[in-house]
Protein backbone atom coordinates (compact mmCIF):
# COMPACT_ATOMS: atom_id res chain seq x y z
CA UNK A 1 0.00 0.00 0.00
CA UNK A 2 1.45 3.37 -0.99
CA UNK A 3 0.98 6.43 1.15
CA UNK A 4 1.92 10.00 0.12
CA UNK A 5 2.93 12.80 2.42
CA UNK A 6 3.42 16.39 1.31
CA UNK A 7 5.47 18.86 3.18
CA UNK A 8 6.09 22.52 2.36
CA UNK A 9 9.49 23.96 2.72
CA UNK A 10 10.50 27.26 4.24
CA UNK A 11 10.94 30.53 2.51
CA UNK A 12 10.72 30.12 -1.17
CA UNK A 13 11.08 26.33 -0.87
CA UNK A 14 9.24 23.88 -3.06
CA UNK A 15 6.79 21.08 -2.11
CA UNK A 16 8.32 17.81 -1.02
CA UNK A 17 6.30 14.58 -1.63
CA UNK A 18 7.22 11.49 0.42
CA UNK A 19 5.85 8.13 -0.66
CA UNK A 20 5.98 5.13 1.72
CA UNK A 21 4.99 1.71 0.54
CA UNK A 22 3.63 -0.53 3.34
CA UNK A 23 3.35 -4.18 2.46
CA UNK A 24 0.18 -5.85 3.84
CA UNK A 25 0.09 -9.32 5.61
CA UNK A 26 -0.73 -12.55 3.74
CA UNK A 27 -3.45 -13.52 6.24
CA UNK A 28 -3.74 -16.55 8.71
CA UNK A 29 -3.59 -19.95 6.96
CA UNK A 30 -4.79 -22.07 10.05
CA UNK A 31 -3.39 -25.38 11.73
CA UNK A 32 -5.64 -28.16 10.31
CA UNK A 33 -2.69 -29.85 8.66
CA UNK A 34 -1.06 -30.23 12.03
CA UNK A 35 -4.06 -32.18 13.36
CA UNK A 36 -4.05 -34.45 10.35
CA UNK A 37 -0.35 -35.02 10.70
CA UNK A 38 -0.73 -35.83 14.40
CA UNK A 39 -3.48 -38.35 13.62
CA UNK A 40 -1.28 -39.98 11.01
CA UNK A 41 1.66 -40.23 13.39
CA UNK A 42 -0.60 -41.63 16.13
CA UNK A 43 -2.05 -44.22 13.77
CA UNK A 44 1.42 -45.28 12.65
CA UNK A 45 2.55 -45.57 16.24
CA UNK A 46 -0.50 -47.66 17.09
CA UNK A 47 0.12 -49.83 14.04
CA UNK A 48 3.73 -50.46 14.95
CA UNK A 49 2.70 -51.07 18.57
CA UNK A 50 0.13 -53.61 17.36
CA UNK A 51 2.73 -55.34 15.22
CA UNK A 52 5.08 -55.47 18.20
CA UNK A 53 2.37 -56.92 20.44
CA UNK A 54 1.51 -59.59 17.89
CA UNK A 55 5.15 -60.61 17.71
CA UNK A 56 5.92 -60.37 21.43
CA UNK A 57 2.85 -62.09 22.95
CA UNK A 58 1.57 -65.64 22.97
CA UNK A 59 -1.76 -66.89 21.66
CA UNK A 60 -3.19 -67.07 25.17
CA UNK A 61 -2.09 -63.54 25.96
CA UNK A 62 -3.58 -62.21 22.73
CA UNK A 63 -6.84 -63.98 23.52
CA UNK A 64 -6.94 -62.35 26.94
CA UNK A 65 -6.25 -58.89 25.50
CA UNK A 66 -8.97 -59.30 22.89
CA UNK A 67 -11.49 -60.45 25.47
CA UNK A 68 -10.56 -57.58 27.77
CA UNK A 69 -11.36 -54.95 25.14
CA UNK A 70 -14.42 -56.80 23.77
CA UNK A 71 -17.65 -54.96 24.67
CA UNK A 72 -20.06 -57.10 26.65
CA UNK A 73 -23.53 -56.43 27.99
CA UNK A 74 -24.09 -58.99 30.73
CA UNK A 75 -27.62 -57.77 31.42
CA UNK A 76 -28.86 -58.10 27.87
CA UNK A 77 -30.04 -61.18 26.05
CA UNK A 78 -27.88 -60.37 23.03
CA UNK A 79 -24.24 -59.43 22.97
CA UNK A 80 -23.22 -55.84 22.24
CA UNK A 81 -22.63 -55.41 18.56
CA UNK A 82 -25.16 -58.02 17.44
CA UNK A 83 -26.16 -57.46 13.87
CA UNK A 84 -22.86 -55.73 13.08
CA UNK A 85 -20.24 -57.17 10.68
CA UNK A 86 -18.56 -59.23 13.42
CA UNK A 87 -21.79 -60.10 15.24
CA UNK A 88 -20.39 -59.27 18.67
CA UNK A 89 -17.54 -61.76 18.32
CA UNK A 90 -13.84 -61.25 18.76
CA UNK A 91 -11.26 -62.54 16.25
CA UNK A 92 -10.09 -65.17 18.74
CA UNK A 93 -13.47 -66.49 19.90
CA UNK A 94 -15.96 -68.56 17.94
CA UNK A 95 -18.77 -68.09 20.45
CA UNK A 96 -20.64 -64.95 21.41
CA UNK A 97 -19.11 -62.78 24.08
CA UNK A 98 -22.03 -63.18 26.44
CA UNK A 99 -21.46 -66.92 26.38
CA UNK A 100 -17.80 -66.92 27.39
CA UNK A 101 -16.87 -63.50 28.73
CA UNK A 102 -18.71 -62.86 31.96
CA UNK A 103 -22.11 -64.28 31.04
CA UNK A 104 -24.46 -64.92 33.92
CA UNK A 105 -25.07 -68.60 34.73
CA UNK A 106 -28.38 -69.78 36.13
CA UNK A 107 -28.20 -72.93 38.26
CA UNK A 108 -31.10 -74.80 39.84
CA UNK A 109 -30.85 -74.86 43.58
CA UNK A 110 -32.14 -77.53 45.99
CA UNK A 111 -35.87 -78.06 46.05
CA UNK A 112 -37.70 -77.11 49.24
CA UNK A 113 -38.21 -79.98 51.66
CA UNK A 114 -41.76 -80.49 52.85
CA UNK A 115 -41.82 -81.53 56.47
CA UNK A 116 -44.51 -83.74 57.99
CA UNK A 117 -45.77 -84.89 54.60
CA UNK A 118 -46.15 -88.57 53.82
CA UNK A 119 -44.82 -89.48 50.38
CA UNK A 120 -45.80 -92.63 48.52
CA UNK A 121 -43.00 -95.13 47.89
CA UNK A 122 -43.20 -94.79 44.11
CA UNK A 123 -43.23 -90.94 44.13
CA UNK A 124 -39.74 -89.47 43.58
CA UNK A 125 -38.56 -87.48 46.57
CA UNK A 126 -35.78 -84.99 47.12
CA UNK A 127 -32.51 -86.87 47.08
CA UNK A 128 -30.50 -86.01 50.16
CA UNK A 129 -27.13 -87.37 51.27
CA UNK A 130 -27.24 -90.39 53.53
CA UNK A 131 -25.08 -90.33 56.67
CA UNK A 132 -22.90 -93.32 57.41
CA UNK A 133 -23.89 -95.47 60.36
CA UNK A 134 -21.68 -97.81 62.24
CA UNK A 135 -22.71 -101.28 63.31
CA UNK A 136 -22.12 -102.83 66.71
CA UNK A 137 -18.58 -103.84 65.78
CA UNK A 138 -17.63 -100.32 64.65
CA UNK A 139 -17.70 -101.11 60.93
CA UNK A 140 -19.98 -99.49 58.39
CA UNK A 141 -23.23 -101.25 57.62
CA UNK A 142 -23.84 -102.64 54.16
CA UNK A 143 -25.99 -100.70 51.67
CA UNK A 144 -29.53 -101.74 52.62
CA UNK A 145 -32.20 -100.03 50.47
CA UNK A 146 -34.64 -99.74 53.38
CA UNK A 147 -31.98 -98.27 55.65
CA UNK A 148 -30.91 -95.88 52.91
CA UNK A 149 -34.47 -94.59 52.45
CA UNK A 150 -34.80 -94.06 56.19
CA UNK A 151 -31.45 -92.29 56.30
CA UNK A 152 -32.56 -89.97 53.52
CA UNK A 153 -35.46 -88.80 55.66
CA UNK A 154 -33.18 -88.22 58.68
CA UNK A 155 -30.25 -86.59 56.89
CA UNK A 156 -29.97 -82.76 56.98
CA UNK A 157 -30.35 -81.02 53.60
CA UNK A 158 -26.82 -79.60 53.64
CA UNK A 159 -24.99 -82.83 54.38
CA UNK A 160 -22.55 -83.67 51.55
CA UNK A 161 -20.38 -86.36 53.11
CA UNK A 162 -18.62 -88.28 50.28
CA UNK A 163 -19.03 -91.54 52.17
CA UNK A 164 -22.77 -90.91 52.53
CA UNK A 165 -23.07 -90.11 48.81
CA UNK A 166 -21.18 -93.29 47.98
CA UNK A 167 -23.53 -95.36 50.14
CA UNK A 168 -26.53 -93.75 48.48
CA UNK A 169 -25.10 -94.52 45.03
CA UNK A 170 -24.45 -98.14 46.05
CA UNK A 171 -28.03 -98.55 47.21
CA UNK A 172 -29.43 -97.06 44.00
CA UNK A 173 -27.17 -99.28 41.92
CA UNK A 174 -28.25 -102.36 43.89
CA UNK A 175 -31.93 -101.55 43.39
CA UNK A 176 -31.43 -100.97 39.65
CA UNK A 177 -29.46 -104.22 39.33
CA UNK A 178 -32.19 -106.14 41.18
CA UNK A 179 -34.85 -104.76 38.85
CA UNK A 180 -32.83 -105.55 35.74
CA UNK A 181 -32.03 -109.07 36.95
CA UNK A 182 -35.70 -109.74 37.71
CA UNK A 183 -36.77 -108.52 34.27
CA UNK A 184 -34.08 -110.59 32.59
CA UNK A 185 -35.06 -113.70 34.53
CA UNK A 186 -38.77 -113.20 33.75
CA UNK A 187 -38.08 -112.85 30.02
CA UNK A 188 -35.80 -115.89 30.06
CA UNK A 189 -38.44 -118.01 31.84
CA UNK A 190 -41.12 -116.90 29.39
CA UNK A 191 -39.06 -117.89 26.35
CA UNK A 192 -38.01 -121.17 27.92
CA UNK A 193 -41.60 -122.01 28.83
CA UNK A 194 -42.70 -121.37 25.24
CA UNK A 195 -39.88 -123.58 23.91
CA UNK A 196 -40.87 -126.40 26.29
CA UNK A 197 -44.52 -126.16 25.26
CA UNK A 198 -43.57 -126.32 21.59
CA UNK A 199 -41.31 -129.35 22.17
CA UNK A 200 -44.04 -131.15 24.14
CA UNK A 201 -46.57 -130.56 21.37
CA UNK A 202 -44.16 -131.78 18.69
CA UNK A 203 -43.44 -134.92 20.70
CA UNK A 204 -47.14 -135.70 21.18
CA UNK A 205 -47.85 -135.22 17.49
CA UNK A 206 -44.89 -137.38 16.48
CA UNK A 207 -46.13 -140.26 18.64
CA UNK A 208 -49.77 -139.95 17.61
CA UNK A 209 -48.98 -139.77 13.88
CA UNK A 210 -46.77 -142.88 13.96
CA UNK A 211 -48.94 -146.03 13.71
CA UNK A 212 -46.30 -148.12 15.44
CA UNK A 213 -46.20 -145.77 18.46
CA UNK A 214 -49.81 -144.63 18.66
CA UNK A 215 -50.59 -147.23 21.34
CA UNK A 216 -47.79 -145.83 23.56
CA UNK A 217 -49.22 -142.29 23.63
CA UNK A 218 -51.05 -143.01 26.91
CA UNK A 219 -47.83 -144.38 28.42
CA UNK A 220 -45.89 -141.17 27.76
CA UNK A 221 -46.38 -138.37 30.28
CA UNK A 222 -45.03 -134.93 29.25
CA UNK A 223 -45.32 -132.02 31.70
CA UNK A 224 -43.52 -128.92 32.88
CA UNK A 225 -42.19 -129.12 36.41
CA UNK A 226 -40.08 -126.69 38.46
CA UNK A 227 -36.94 -128.49 37.25
CA UNK A 228 -37.89 -128.15 33.56
CA UNK A 229 -39.69 -130.27 30.94
CA UNK A 230 -40.10 -133.87 32.17
CA UNK A 231 -40.86 -136.78 29.84
CA UNK A 232 -41.80 -140.03 31.56
CA UNK A 233 -42.16 -143.45 29.93
CA UNK A 234 -44.54 -145.54 32.05
CA UNK A 235 -45.17 -149.25 32.19
CA UNK A 236 -48.72 -150.53 31.78
CA UNK A 237 -50.36 -153.80 32.64
CA UNK A 238 -49.40 -156.40 30.02
CA UNK A 239 -47.54 -153.67 28.11
CA UNK A 240 -44.19 -152.88 29.81
CA UNK A 241 -41.41 -150.74 28.39
CA UNK A 242 -38.69 -152.97 29.85
CA UNK A 243 -38.58 -156.67 30.46
CA UNK A 244 -39.89 -157.58 33.88
CA UNK A 245 -36.96 -157.48 36.31
CA UNK A 246 -34.55 -156.59 33.49
CA UNK A 247 -33.03 -153.47 31.94
CA UNK A 248 -33.45 -154.37 28.23
CA UNK A 249 -36.14 -152.19 26.52
CA UNK A 250 -38.47 -153.68 23.91
CA UNK A 251 -38.56 -152.54 20.27
CA UNK A 252 -41.35 -150.03 20.71
CA UNK A 253 -39.53 -148.43 23.65
CA UNK A 254 -36.45 -148.07 21.46
CA UNK A 255 -38.47 -146.39 18.70
CA UNK A 256 -40.07 -144.02 21.21
CA UNK A 257 -36.69 -143.06 22.67
CA UNK A 258 -35.42 -142.35 19.14
CA UNK A 259 -38.33 -139.95 18.53
CA UNK A 260 -37.73 -138.29 21.88
CA UNK A 261 -34.06 -137.83 21.01
CA UNK A 262 -34.97 -136.07 17.76
CA UNK A 263 -37.27 -133.60 19.49
CA UNK A 264 -35.17 -132.72 22.53
CA UNK A 265 -32.04 -132.56 20.38
CA UNK A 266 -33.23 -129.20 19.02
CA UNK A 267 -33.12 -127.60 22.47
CA UNK A 268 -29.90 -126.56 24.23
CA UNK A 269 -30.96 -127.59 27.75
CA UNK A 270 -29.02 -130.15 29.74
CA UNK A 271 -30.69 -133.47 30.52
CA UNK A 272 -31.15 -135.53 33.66
CA UNK A 273 -32.22 -139.18 33.39
CA UNK A 274 -33.70 -141.12 36.31
CA UNK A 275 -34.97 -144.68 36.66
CA UNK A 276 -37.81 -145.73 38.99
CA UNK A 277 -39.32 -149.04 40.08
CA UNK A 278 -42.36 -150.10 42.03
CA UNK A 279 -42.24 -151.29 45.63
CA UNK A 280 -42.10 -155.00 44.74
CA UNK A 281 -38.75 -156.40 45.99
CA UNK A 282 -36.68 -159.05 44.25
CA UNK A 283 -37.88 -162.54 45.23
CA UNK A 284 -34.52 -164.24 45.50
CA UNK A 285 -33.27 -161.66 48.00
CA UNK A 286 -29.83 -161.68 46.38
CA UNK A 287 -27.37 -158.90 45.84
CA UNK A 288 -29.48 -157.28 43.10
CA UNK A 289 -32.12 -154.81 44.26
CA UNK A 290 -34.45 -152.14 42.93
CA UNK A 291 -31.58 -149.66 43.17
CA UNK A 292 -29.57 -151.63 40.68
CA UNK A 293 -32.56 -152.17 38.39
CA UNK A 294 -33.54 -148.48 38.30
CA UNK A 295 -29.93 -147.36 37.72
CA UNK A 296 -29.46 -149.91 34.90
CA UNK A 297 -32.63 -148.79 33.12
CA UNK A 298 -31.60 -145.11 33.39
CA UNK A 299 -28.16 -145.90 31.97
CA UNK A 300 -29.64 -147.91 29.09
CA UNK A 301 -31.92 -144.96 28.31
CA UNK A 302 -28.90 -142.68 28.21
CA UNK A 303 -27.11 -144.99 25.77
CA UNK A 304 -30.13 -145.24 23.45
CA UNK A 305 -30.55 -141.45 23.37
CA UNK A 306 -26.88 -141.04 22.50
CA UNK A 307 -27.14 -143.63 19.74
CA UNK A 308 -30.07 -141.66 18.28
CA UNK A 309 -27.95 -138.49 17.96
CA UNK A 310 -28.17 -136.77 21.34
CA UNK A 311 -24.73 -135.37 22.36
CA UNK A 312 -23.26 -137.01 25.44
CA UNK A 313 -22.13 -133.61 26.69
CA UNK A 314 -25.74 -132.62 27.35
CA UNK A 315 -26.29 -135.48 29.82
CA UNK A 316 -25.90 -134.03 33.29
CA UNK A 317 -26.90 -136.95 35.51
CA UNK A 318 -28.04 -140.57 35.37
CA UNK A 319 -29.60 -141.79 38.62
CA UNK A 320 -31.54 -144.75 39.99
CA UNK A 321 -34.20 -143.91 42.59
CA UNK A 322 -35.65 -147.41 43.16
CA UNK A 323 -39.10 -147.09 44.78
CA UNK A 324 -38.29 -143.86 46.73
CA UNK A 325 -40.21 -141.58 44.33
CA UNK A 326 -43.43 -143.37 43.43
CA UNK A 327 -45.73 -141.90 40.82
CA UNK A 328 -48.76 -143.47 42.52
CA UNK A 329 -47.98 -143.56 46.26
CA UNK A 330 -51.41 -144.94 47.14
CA UNK A 331 -50.72 -148.05 45.02
CA UNK A 332 -46.98 -148.72 45.42
CA UNK A 333 -47.06 -151.90 43.34
CA UNK A 334 -48.82 -150.33 40.33
CA UNK A 335 -47.20 -150.76 36.93
CA UNK A 336 -47.06 -146.97 36.35
CA UNK A 337 -44.49 -146.67 39.14
CA UNK A 338 -42.03 -148.51 36.90
CA UNK A 339 -40.86 -145.72 34.66
CA UNK A 340 -37.94 -143.77 33.23
CA UNK A 341 -37.95 -139.95 33.34
CA UNK A 342 -36.04 -137.67 30.96
CA UNK A 343 -35.94 -134.06 32.23
CA UNK A 344 -34.78 -131.04 30.21
CA UNK A 345 -33.35 -128.85 32.95
CA UNK A 346 -34.01 -125.14 33.03
CA UNK A 347 -31.05 -122.97 32.12
CA UNK A 348 -29.88 -120.09 34.25
CA UNK A 349 -30.14 -116.68 32.52
CA UNK A 350 -26.86 -115.03 31.60
CA UNK A 351 -25.71 -112.48 34.17
CA UNK A 352 -25.69 -108.91 32.80
CA UNK A 353 -22.31 -107.25 32.46
CA UNK A 354 -21.82 -104.51 35.03
CA UNK A 355 -19.55 -101.58 34.38
CA UNK A 356 -16.83 -101.05 37.00
CA UNK A 357 -17.20 -98.08 39.27
CA UNK A 358 -15.13 -95.08 38.25
CA UNK A 359 -13.73 -94.27 41.67
CA UNK A 360 -14.28 -95.22 45.27
CA UNK A 361 -15.21 -92.67 47.88
CA UNK A 362 -12.53 -91.73 50.44
CA UNK A 363 -12.44 -93.94 53.47
CA UNK A 364 -14.18 -96.93 51.85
Amino acid sequence: MARSFMAKGGKGGGTIVIKRIEEGGHGHHGGAWKVAYADFVTAMMAFFLLMWLLNATTEEQRRGLADYFAPTNVLGQNQTGSGQPFGGRTPNESAQNTQNAGAIRLQRGPLPVLEDVEVEEDVPTVARPVPMREGPDGEDDEADPRRVRQARADAPPGDSDPRALALQADAAEAEARALSDAALRAEHERREREAFEQAAEELRQAVEEDPALADLARQMLVEQVPEGLRIQLLDADRQPMFALGGSAPNDRARQLLARISQVIGRLPNRIAIAGHTDATPFRDGGARSNWDLSADRANVTRRLLAESGLPEARIRSVTGNAERDLLLPETPNAAANRRVSITLLRAEPAAPATAPRAAEAPGR
